[in-house]
């Protein structure tokens, strides 16, 4: 191929998946040829060959930009935020009646006055004094116990796993419970390390107890006992994702791996973003004493990825007990409107079979189907559909984020669709 087409080829294929917007302007001939490393005619022939098949226009005296192309609809729903989804069922977002959004402004408005703070970078470990927080909030609440030394702040899981993976020397093999883990798989297998699912015999094992799955399953004690003495005989790293521990509204709460095992060979996960908003991107690590002593020689490669105004008014948030009384309220709030979801789907569909998850945050229903299932987004509704096979559909329903006002609508909607 010649570097005319092969530069024809580079700059179409930008264009055609959307890295280069319409509008944008093109380097110049000149800028071009540097840039690419070929001759001014080469980038001449190629700019003239994209103009001839209407990928880019020629403007007098201002140069080339990429032609207008109408964006797909798809295209514009994400970039303008538009949906045609009136009752979300699926993503498990909060509801704005759960959180004091203008106690939390309080708290960011404290935050930003403190001037002294904000004039200097973060730290890459994540602010002293949230650690130092963090560290007896976890040994109340699931008694971890872990100095801050150990604990290291980022903006959500996918951060802190990037930061375990380097500090793990050896690509071995790591279990995740099943395929609906993808980001975090993904990372791993990003890192070089073998990734399986429900391998018992793998190096690195991957478990979120509060949540094994999509249908919000809690892991039974004596599993978590199998894993404690499993890790203690193998030497096996298990990654405890305590995610939704908060939410065990049928059971009483299950005591973390990190308790059961003393800390040994467990590096512990949470994230406060179901507690109070999803845009609030906080998590923590705590770290075996073995790779928090690496992390601490090898800090200098690591960054701050969350914002330290947020960490500011976090820790004072929970000092001032704002985060039991959070806990505490949007159990009351969310076991609510579970059971009253239930109770009107139960009215609407005698037909079907419905429980609640372990957690109380969802609902299965499995009901006749003999439609195809775009049928749901045509109505307005987002679901997570378990299985359609002999008749029969299987929908795993989270209500959190559709306004308890909209609950009975949403549930006539779905009678809509499905019959």
């Amino acid at each position: 191929m010649s570097k005319y087409d092969e530069l024809y080829n580079k700059i179409r294929k930008e264009i055609v998946s959307g890295q280069l917007l319409p509008g944008a302007k093109l380097p110049s001939i000149r800028k071009a040829a540097v840039i690419y490393g070929v001759s001014r005619t080469t980038v001449q022939n190629a700019y003239f060959s994209l103009a001839a098949d209407g990928f880019i226009i020629s403007e007098p005296q201002s140069g080339y930009y990429i032609a207008y192309r109408k964006a797909k609809e798809s295209d514009e729903k994400k970039h303008t935020g538009k949906s045609n989804i009136l009752y979300d069922l699926k993503s498990g977002s909060a509801d704005k009646n759960s959180f004091e959004l203008s106690l939390w402004r309080r708290y960011m408005k404290n935050a930003l006055r403190q001037d002294e703070k904000l004039l200097s970078y973060g730290e890459a470990q994540g602010e002293y004094e949230l650690r130092d927080v963090l560290s007896d909030y976890i040994r109340d609440k699931r008694n971890v116990i872990s100095s801050p030394n150990r604990i290291v702040i980022g903006a959500g899981h996918q951060s802190l796993l990037g930061i375990l993976c380097s500090l793990i020397d050896e690509r071995n093999t790591v279990s995740f419970p099943d395929k609906s883990f993808v980001q975090g798989a993904s990372l791993f297998g990003d890192y070089g390390f073998d990734v399986k699912y429900r391998f018992k015999d793998a190096e690195i094992i991957y478990v979120s107890p509060s949540h094994m799955n999509e249908r919000g399953d809690i892991m039974p004690n004596r599993r978590r006992m199998e894993l404690v003495e499993y890790s203690s005989r193998n030497g096996s790293l298990i990654i405890e994702d305590d995610y939704e521990s908060d939410f065990q509204y049928n059971s009483s709460p299950a005591p973390s791996l990190h308790a059961l095992a003393g800390g040994s060979n467990i590096v512990y996960i949470g994230s406060f973003s179901n507690l109070l908003l999803p845009s609030i991107r906080i998590s923590f690590m705590v770290l075996t004493e073995e790779l928090a002593e690496k992390y601490e020689r090898e800090i200098y490669k690591y960054n701050q990825t969350a914002g330290k105004t947020e960490q500011i008014a976090l820790s004072q948030y929970i000092r001032d007990g704002h985060l039991k009384a959070q806990i505490r309220k949007t159990r009351r709030f969310y076991t609510s409107k579970t059971k009253a979801f239930c109770a009107q789907l139960s009215e609407e569909f005698s037909n079907a079979e419905i429980e609640i998850s372990e957690n109380a945050l969802k609902i299965i229903m499995c009901v006749p189907f003999r439609k195809s299932t775009d049928i749901f987004e045509k109505n307005g509704i987002s679901v997570l559909i378990e299985g359609c096979e002999n008749g029969m559909l299987k929908m795993i329903l989270n209500p959190s984020a559709v306004p308890q006002n909209m609950l009975h609508s949403a549930v006539k909607a779905l009678k809509k669709a499905i019959i």
